[in-house]
């Protein structure tokens, strides 16, 4: 995929005789966006991106703090790139085409159903350890909607499970403390018992793969989407989905906002306030559907 990057680096620095500073941030947005899509085992030439690649990656950048002054502009660049691999017929469509403006990133992000929920945390059967490990994970997530990145660095010392919390370090290096549920205590506790036993066990790393070794980014992420196949469940599953409907849930279970910013560990209230437009988007929806004026 970087060639395609240089290639447009290329055509924007000699066909368009755009600024110094302008091609530097062409070149940052779409490195960083080529990046973040290495870690989609479902994207490896561009005709693999679809819109909802896009939409995800531009709702991580919100999550991790950018304005939306720069999201707009990441957008910008992005569906410059496209429609340059689209006119040079490397791709044969533009997952930006129906953006219908800068705004797009405001489009609500995918949270799973209580009920959708509860498939996918019953699929990881614990006859092995690696079901039991898998059960762990996704109760892990979900009970307390860590990132990615912050799944795969937890360390065994993070999690206290006397007083049911687990400390985690996100943006920007802060640290932030999350209370786990009752169940999610549960199944640590059987992982942290079995894992005494396995390969890697005096890594301090959490979560250990066969090998003994920490998961990747991409490890967790073909983990997710195995296992919500498993599950029958046919949206487009990613690890932060689970982030997406932790806030969701506890939001249309009337959590106050400021604490779901908190446990998010958002710097800005504003990350957090899209969770907000989910439960009004269901409310329209049953509006929509039970309302005879409607």
């Amino acid at each position: 995929m970087l060639q395609y990057r240089r290639l447009f680096i290329d055509y924007v620095t000699v066909e368009r005789g755009l600024s110094r500073n302008t091609i530097d941030a062409y070149n940052y947005d779409i490195s960083r966006y080529l990046l973040y899509l290495t870690e989609r085992p479902s994207v490896n030439e561009p005709n693999d991106i679809l819109a909802e690649d896009v939409v995800d990656y531009l709702l991580y950048l919100k999550d991790n703090g950018l304005s939306s002054r720069s999201i707009r502009r990441h957008l910008s660049s992005i569906r410059l790139f496209h429609r340059y691999l689209l006119s040079e017929k490397v791709a044969s469509h533009d997952p930006t085409a129906d953006f219908d403006s800068p705004k797009a990133w405001k489009k609500l992000p995918t949270a799973l159903s209580p009920s959708e929920v509860d498939r996918l945390l019953g699929v990881p059967r614990p006859d092995s350890f690696r079901g039991v490990r898998d059960a762990a994970i996704l109760e892990l997530m979900y009970s307390a909607g860590l990132r990615v990145s912050e799944v795969i660095a937890i360390t065994v010392d993070s999690v206290n499970l006397k007083e049911g919390y687990v400390r985690c370090r996100g943006k920007g290096d802060r640290e932030r403390v999350v209370p786990i549920g009752s169940v999610a205590e549960m199944k640590l506790l059987r992982y942290l018992n079995e894992r005494a036993g396995a390969k890697g066990a005096a890594s301090q790393v959490l979560f250990l793969t066969r090998l003994g070794r920490g998961f990747t980014r991409r490890g967790l992420w073909k983990l997710v989407k195995e296992l919500a196949r498993k599950a029958g469940i046919e949206k487009n599953i990613t690890p932060h989905t689970l982030r997406h409907s932790f806030a969701t849930h506890l939001l249309d279970g009337g959590a106050d906002l400021r604490a779901v910013q908190e446990m998010l560990g958002h710097v800005d209230i504003s990350a957090t306030q899209i969770y907000t437009h989910v439960g009004q988007e269901r409310l329209r929806q049953v509006h929509a559907r039970y309302h005879p004026r409607a």
